[in-house]
């Protein structure tokens, strides 16, 4: 019996200490690339202001691109193609940011915090020149990261529009609505929600989450975007003498109008909008003064079926958004196996660069 317990402890040790370096090894990944993304943002950045100081041509980064091979030919990268993807990458999220935020470390844009340096470079380069459309570009960045979405398998999906078939808020506001008031308010919610402050390792309820966004009510805002106060939690309302408690109680100062937000533990059910609807009336009805517009609702559960959604919302009045959200952000399942190696990306570029030049001489 003994030797038999100190077979299976053995067994149980050496399971941890393997959990352990294959941990480390993953991180060891994630911050090599992490790195690599800061290097080729410094070089693009470098490139793209030196082109607009003398004006160089391309002969002069080919110069370039076979100095740096000549200088360091064990570091793969530098090809004439990847360094002017590393120029169009600097030029195409430094437009988009404020003077405190000029790091690809620190990417928030449009009120969307972009995850850019946990995704491959491969990844990125994908995205940018096949997703413009930012929340679009958002939304996909996560289900590469939730799911360990390969860079083919980010491309069929692109093509495939999954973006509007799969994700996009799930809403009724174009019928509830004006249609700028509408488009506002698209453009302001957003799906998914990461709410990367939180992490539990134990059983949780929506108690739990509400708790932990207010104790971090500053990322929680950050998460909402801009122009969102905080007016309270477990909000009280009292209609026909009986009291109701609104999870989360918003109001956005630039579209003048409450946000009634409530928090599912789960899958979406479609009688949660019944009483999301309720709330939003007895809002307008309560709350809202001279000027406000009307209270849109925000349901947050953790998983939605985007057609049961729109089921549920298509004779609704109030204008309501379903989204899911995420705690915390987990690396890629096999992330090894989501980084192709910079010879194979190169190939890739240069095939497709190749295609491109065939097709304009044809025409």
């Amino acid at each position: 019996m003994e030797i038999q317990n100190n077979i299976f402890d053995y067994a149980a040790l050496l399971k941890q200490v393997k959990a352990r370096v294959i941990l480390a090894q993953k991180k060891a990944i994630y911050a090599a690339n992490e790195e690599m993304l800061h290097m080729y943002w410094d070089i693009g950045k470098l490139l793209s202001e030196s082109q607009k100081q003398i004006g160089w041509g391309n002969n002069a980064l080919e110069q370039l691109s076979n100095d740096l091979k000549n200088d360091y030919p064990k570091v793969k990268g530098f090809s004439v193609r990847n360094c002017q993807v590393m120029v169009q990458f600097y030029n195409e999220y430094n437009q988009q940011l404020t003077n405190t935020q000029r790091s690809v470390a620190h990417l928030q844009t449009d009120s969307i915090t972009l995850p850019i340096k946990q995704l491959s470079w491969s990844h990125n380069v994908a995205l940018m020149q096949k997703v413009k459309d930012l929340k679009a570009r958002y939304w996909y960045m996560i289900q590469c990261l939730k799911s360990g979405w390969t860079r083919d398998f980010l491309i069929e999906a692109i093509n495939q529009d999954y973006y509007n078939s799969h994700g996009a808020l799930a809403n009724n506001f174009d019928s509830t609505l004006p249609e700028m008031q509408a488009k506002q308010v698209k453009e302001t919610l957003k799906d998914p929600y990461i709410f990367d402050m939180l992490t539990f390792t134990d059983e949780y309820d929506e108690r739990d989450i509400e708790l932990g966004l207010i104790k971090h009510i500053e990322k929680f805002l950050l998460q909402m975007g801009a122009g969102f106060a905080f007016m309270g939690r477990q909000y009280h309302i009292e209609v026909s003498e009986k009291d109701f408690y609104i999870d989360i109680l918003m109001y956005n100062t630039f579209m003048h109008r409450y946000l009634v937000v409530e928090l599912k533990i789960g899958e979406f059910q479609p009688e949660y909008i019944g009483k999301l609807n309720f709330y939003c009336s007895a809002v307008d009805d309560i709350l809202c003064r001279e000027g406000d517009n009307q209270t849109i609702g925000l349901l947050l559960c953790q998983n939605k079926d985007r057609i049961m959604a729109e089921y549920a919302l298509r004779d609704v009045h109030k204008p309501i958004g379903i989204s899911d959200y995420e705690l915390g952000r987990a690396l890629p399942k096999d992330i090894k196996s989501s980084l192709p190696s910079i010879e194979e990306l190169e190939n890739k570029l240069s095939q497709e660069l190749q295609e491109k030049d065939n097709s304009t001489i044809i025409k």
